[in-house]
């Protein structure tokens, strides 16, 4: 069975799921117990306190039509109407008409067992004044009005336990949410610490709340420094290696230049080059985005900021049209980094790359598109990876890549919480979008 129409309109948020957890059985609650109290309140007590009237009036009917005529009917009513707190007029005044206000429920009670019980009641008015009740009945003198107070046929301010209980329930509704929004505060700020740091920054966090929550808290602290460790200890040997890498590499550059000059000793150089290059490639790559701080910038001056220092290298770059945007938290640097390795891919295998900026309110969207000859979709997957060339897709005798370009520039959007897409460019070649989380 398919219950995803009911899903849709359920709050999404924990807030909204909690509140609607509490207030669906606080209002299942008040309408049954609404229900029952109308049922017995409305129903039987009315029934019971009008029954009494009953009794009462049908004696003054008794009086009444067994006098002979009209005066002694008259002087029959006046010793009783009195101690039965009953206002008669006999013969009636005025006409009275059938009333009842639209949400006298005990009202609708009272008409129906006095017309039930008492055949000769013509009309009741319960509309004119809600405080009294108002019969006009007929004898055999002619038509007798009878009114009485309102109060011996139902209960006084009969809605005084609705309002009560719907006025408790809201309060206390209120005052439960306000303790479950206390404890579901910790809970808001552990996923907001958990997303800062799923977008590459440390915001301060402390376990608050209830124990399961403080227990998740510890456990995302741990975790959060463990990768940060593990971050730092990484960044650390791999500079240490890189160190002692360059070393060698130096005296043997160094022994290889005060040979006398060949075709050996020159591809002897070259070979000591790549390395080189490849080594810088490796630690630029294994360093990540921990070259600088987050901070507010923004991100179509940073744009405009790459496109230009690519020009003025000779690089066939343009600058498509921007969106308007505010400042955004970003590691400035790791984003230069990535876009111009970006850049450059596009350039060493296409002859030119124009550049955008997208912004909604969730993600920022670099696109840099170019003319070369793109990636097969297959493809797109493996040259993401780390140190893949993909010699049947892109011509590699137009640069030296080490295939670290695109892997870098993933890592570096990674760690702002978002990812690199690659797709077809409307130049003709590949479109690789940068996108990254606000």
């Amino acid at each position: 069975m398919n219950l995803a129409w009911l899903k849709r309109p359920l709050p999404r948020g924990l807030y909204g799921r909690a509140a609607l957890i509490l207030i669906v059985p606080i209002v299942t609650i008040q309408l049954v117990v609404s229900v029952t109290f109308i049922q017995r309140h409305f129903e039987r007590v009315t029934q019971q306190m009008t029954g009494n009237i009953v009794l009462e009036v049908d004696y003054l009917l008794e009086l009444v039509n067994t006098a002979p005529d009209l005066a002694t009917a008259q002087a029959r009513l006046m010793p009783v109407t009195g101690p039965l707190a009953l206002q008669v007029a006999l013969p009636s005044g005025e006409g009275i008409i059938e009333s009842r206000r639209f949400y006298d429920f005990s009202g609708r009670q009272v008409s129906a067992t006095l017309h039930f019980w008492l055949p000769e009641v013509l009309a009741v008015d319960l509309g004119t004044d809600i405080r009294r009740v108002e019969l006009l009945m007929n004898t055999r003198h002619g038509p007798m009005q009878v009114a009485l107070s309102r109060n011996r046929v139902s209960a006084s301010n009969p809605h005084q336990l609705l309002v009560l209980m719907i006025g408790t329930g809201i309060l206390m509704t209120l005052i439960a949410y306000l303790f479950l929004r206390n404890q579901l505060r910790p809970i808001r700020q552990l996923a907001e610490a958990a997303a800062a740091f799923g977008k590459g920054r440390s915001v301060p966090y402390r376990p608050r709340g209830a124990t399961e929550v403080r227990a998740a808290g510890h456990a995302f602290l741990d975790m959060r420094a463990r990768i940060e460790r593990a971050i730092e200890q990484r960044t650390l040997m791999l500079s240490g290696v890189s160190h002692d890498l360059r070393t060698p590499l130096t005296r043997l550059k160094l022994g290889l230049s005060m040979l006398e000059p060949s075709e050996e000793t020159d591809a002897l150089l070259e070979d000591v080059a790549d390395m080189e290059h490849l080594l810088d490639a490796f630690l630029a790559f294994s360093r990540g985005d921990a070259l600088d701080d987050p901070e507010q910038i923004d991100p179509a001056e940073l744009l405009q900021r790459v496109v230009d220092k690519a020009q003025r290298s000779g690089q066939n770059v343009h600058l498509r049209a921007l969106d308007p945007t505010g400042r955004v938290v970003l590691r400035p640097k790791a984003v230069e980094r990535a876009l111009e390795n970006l850049i450059g891919n596009a350039v060493r295998y296409g002859n030119r790359a124009e550049l955008s900026l997208t912004v909604t309110d969730r993600a920022l969207r670099f696109t840099v598109d170019d003319d070369g000859p793109g990636i097969p979709p297959d493809q797109r997957p493996l040259a993401l990876r780390p140190f893949t060339r993909l010699d049947e897709a892109r011509n590699q005798n137009r640069g030296s890549g080490v295939g670290l370009g695109l892997s870098i520039a993933l890592d570096i959007a990674r760690g702002h919480g978002g990812t690199l897409r690659l797709g077809e460019s409307d130049l003709g070649g590949l479109r690789a979008e940068l996108v990254l989380a606000r």
